[in-house]
């Protein structure tokens, strides 16, 4: 058996050690959405887990949270879940980029779609404000009313060449 030069086994280690460190990285992807779901399934709050807010601050983050039901929105079956909100997760991306849709993973005790807001009440006499009906919506199902700042998804789209009128008609 040959002898192995320093350099071969250094890079031997270097391989290595990026191979340890994907690991580690999906390992603790793993760790911490099981984590996430727990917490959303016992409805933990930061101060239960011991990262205490102060008790005005507790008070606020709870009745943000009040009308959640801690189901998540979507789930593989295989149990990975994701709530709808934040970042999609890579099971999720990976699977909608082979050709799945969100609708393939909308989960049946996952949380209703929530309500729209009361619009404020408008003064006496003031003229109503005509909203346009147009929505943008791309292949993925994200959707974008035309009003306030682009979404992410959407300014992706079109840098990479897509128009307005191109996301609208797929929202028709």
């Amino acid at each position: 058996m040959a002898q192995k030069s320093y350099a071969q086994i250094q890079k031997q280690i270097e391989a290595l050690q990026r191979q340890a460190d994907e690991l580690r990285a999906q390992e603790i992807e793993g760790v911490v959405a099981r984590i996430k779901e727990a917490i959303a399934h016992y409805g933990l709050t930061a101060r239960q887990l011991g990262y205490g807010d102060t008790p005005r601050k507790a008070r606020k983050v709870d009745a943000r949270n009040a009308g959640s039901t801690g189901a998540p929105a979507y789930s593989d079956g295989l149990g990975n879940t994701w709530g709808g909100r934040g970042p999609r997760p890579q099971w999720l991306k990976a699977a909608l980029a082979a050709g799945k849709s969100l609708q393939d993973f909308a989960s049946p005790s996952g949380p209703a779609p929530a309500k729209a807001a009361k619009a404020p009440r408008k003064a006496k006499g003031a003229p109503a404000k005509k909203r346009s009906a147009t929505a943008y919506r791309d292949e993925a199902g994200n959707t974008w009313s035309g009003f306030g700042p682009k979404p992410r998804w959407l300014k992706e789209a079109l840098a990479a060449g897509k128009t307005l009128e191109q996301l609208a008609a797929m929202g028709a």
